[in-house]
């Protein structure tokens, strides 16, 4: 059997870095960390963190997100309005979601994506 995994244990693991690419920022360059703590099959979990900023996503029609803020504020925009997730609440991307992605305050959530391609 399996052991089960600490998803928000990133402490001396190394984060990736990155921006949003330059075609989608609608606000700011906000720096963003990701910590991949779990990857099995089309199931990858860890821990997120990023600054102030907003950009374009488009999911594929393969990929949802459910994640759970820890601490700070995004909003999502989409085709309904505008939705905001602070702590303690969670928030599914669904399947195809085409939108913009804001940081309001710094942001760290925990997130679990999952892929369906092939």
């Amino acid at each position: 059997m399996n052991p089960i995994v600490l998803i928000d244990g990133t402490d001396g693991l190394e984060p990736t870095l990155d921006r949003p690419r330059p075609d989608r920022l609608v606000a700011g360059n906000p720096l963003r960390r990701t910590w991949v703590l779990h990857e099995a099959g089309p199931m990858t979990a860890g821990v997120w963190e990023c600054e102030p900023g907003r950009w374009r996503i488009v999911f594929p029609a393969t990929r949802q997100e459910y994640f759970h803020v820890l601490s700070g504020r995004v909003r999502l925009h989409g085709p309904q309005g505008a939705t905001d997730v602070g702590p303690g609440q969670g928030g599914v991307i669904p399947p195809g979601f085409e939108g913009e992605f804001e940081v309001v305050a710094p942001v760290r959530k925990q997130f679990v994506l999952v892929d369906t391609a092939g």
